[in-house]
């Protein structure tokens, strides 16, 4: 039933962006910062040695970023406590420089992808469908990043992928923004007094920045807590608003360019397998809501991404026993006015969570627990659920023997997601010979497909190192179901 397309996609090591670099404070091999030693013997140069250094520099990488000055004169104004005295505009740059380095985004791996409709109008021609692809991109370290493509898929099903931009970008205005909802949950689950939590979150609006919530914490009286220290309060929402922000990136950049970094502490070592989906729910503005794991070195953590544009971009981490663990997935509308989602809480089976906002996930139903030979390891989801007019389309992987990962399908209840009304006996993709090899064999994935007309066009990574596309009638998938 299903047909593999040619293209293929792989991540490319010329695509490297600029990061601030602190000498001795590498990722892998840290120790004390050796900026002031560093920033010391710049300021030694002679003024011809700075202007000559500088612009053997700018010959060597102009052309391989869009804005290398602005880049360096960053990195520059972080350390400027530093100097205490006047420099020209070149030493500055130079400094700049000297705490610069690029990184290859896509160097060590480019897999698991996610596609959704694009936001604008689909292409002219009848039958195509305009997509946005996002990517998990790996460099040095084993830091993994989201990157984004863009393509269409025409009425036969064949997959055109727009070529990226040679430049890519972290370039991005970064601030904390917060939600009283979502911070009243996660405040009582960290374990704050309610009551006290109120006396807070009465005096702020419902969206505030930190600015506004250490404003606030500053004001309050401490003889007005009942249960809660000031200090315990305080340092609580400090906490919870350092693990949530919005980037803005500017109005100028071009989606292929935009790359999410870590930016939480929780997410410091990786933002891994991002699944998006497009919301439709009819009150409610057009969206796009994408769950992915935030990995800090040690440990992982379910986040909810949020966007209307590809352009700025809201995240903060999921609270609640559906969200523990790794690949969460959303239904891409509320069922029975509740938000629900694909969880796999404990590590092996899939359940159906159901959350009031969105954000706190506290309630579990298991659905799947994988007894094929194929998933006898565990199962998951590959991506959120599609509707479909017989139901929920949900794509699955499973994990066997010798650690393989295939992928599977099933049929879930249109109002009751926690019914299986059926599933294909046997994967529905597998990984061919040639596709056994790679940063990590014999796996197939993918983070979501995408549905145009009667057919289902699923990306998928392969052993994680690169990208394919796969098509089939959704009347033929449907139908072998049993």
């Amino acid at each position: 039933m299903l047909e593999r397309l040619p293209l293929e996609l792989t991540g490319s090591a010329d695509r490297v962006l600029c990061r601030m670099f602190i000498p001795g404070e590498e990722d892998l091999i840290r120790g004390p910062s050796r900026i002031p030693e560093v920033v010391g013997r710049a300021l030694e140069l002679s003024e011809a040695t700075v202007e000559s250094t500088l612009e053997a520099i700018e010959r060597d990488f102009c052309g391989r970023h869009r804005d290398l000055r602005d880049q360096f004169l960053s990195h520059y104004r972080a350390v400027s406590h530093l100097v205490d005295q006047e420099i020209s505009s070149a030493r500055q740059l130079l400094v700049g420089a000297y705490l610069t380095q690029e990184y290859a985004i896509e160097g060590a791996a480019y897999f698991n992808p996610s596609m959704v409709a694009h936001p604008e109008e689909p292409d002219s021609e009848e039958g195509n469908l305009r997509f946005i692809m996002s990517v998990r991109a790996v460099g040095e370290g084993h830091i993994s990043t989201v990157v984004f493509r863009s393509g269409f898929i025409g009425g036969d099903g064949e997959v055109a992928v727009d070529a990226p931009s040679p430049y890519a970008s972290i370039r991005a205005r970064r601030y904390t923004i917060l939600r009283r909802r979502y911070v009243r949950q996660s405040a009582v689950e960290a374990g704050l007094d309610s009551t006290d939590l109120e006396l807070v979150l009465g005096m702020l609006p419902d969206k505030f920045t930190s600015e506004e919530l250490l404003a606030t914490l500053n004001q309050l009286d401490p003889s007005g807590l009942r249960n809660t220290t000031s200090d315990e309060l305080i340092r609580t929402m400090q906490e919870i608003a350092r693990n949530s922000y919005e980037s803005d990136f500017p109005d100028e950049s071009v989606l292929s360019e935009r790359v999410l970094w870590p930016t939480a502490p929780e997410e410091r070592r990786g933002m891994e397998d991002l699944r998006l989906v497009r919301l439709r729910d009819e009150d409610e503005p057009v969206r796009y809501r994408g769950s992915y794991t935030a990995f800090d070195g040690t440990r992982v953590q379910s986040r909810i991404l949020e966007t209307d544009d590809f352009r700025s971009f809201s995240s903060m981490s999921l609270t609640g026993q559906g969200s523990q663990n790794k690949g969460m997935a959303f239904f891409p509308r509320r069922i029975g006015g509740k938000y629900v989602a694909l969880s796999r809480w404990d590590r092996e089976s899939m359940s159906v969570t159901i959350s009031e906002d969105s954000y706190h996930w506290n309630h579990v139903r298991p659905i799947d627990l994988g007894k094929s030979p194929w998933e006898l390891v565990h199962v998951g989801n590959c991506g959120s659920p599609i509707e479909v007019d017989e139901g929920w389309l949900v794509l699955t992987h499973g994990a066997g023997a010798m650690r393989q990962y295939a992928i599977g399908a099933m049929l879930l209840d249109r109002d009751d997601p926690t019914k299986i009304l059926g599933r294909l006996p046997e994967p529905l993709l597998k990984a061919s010979p040639d596709e056994r090899n790679g940063y990590v064999p014999n796996v197939v994935y993918s983070c979501g497909g995408l549905v145009n007309g009667d057919l289902l066009v699923i990306p998928y990574g392969i052993s994680d190192c690169r990208i394919r596309f796969a098509r089939i009638q959704l009347s033929a998938l449907i139908s072998a179901m049993v």
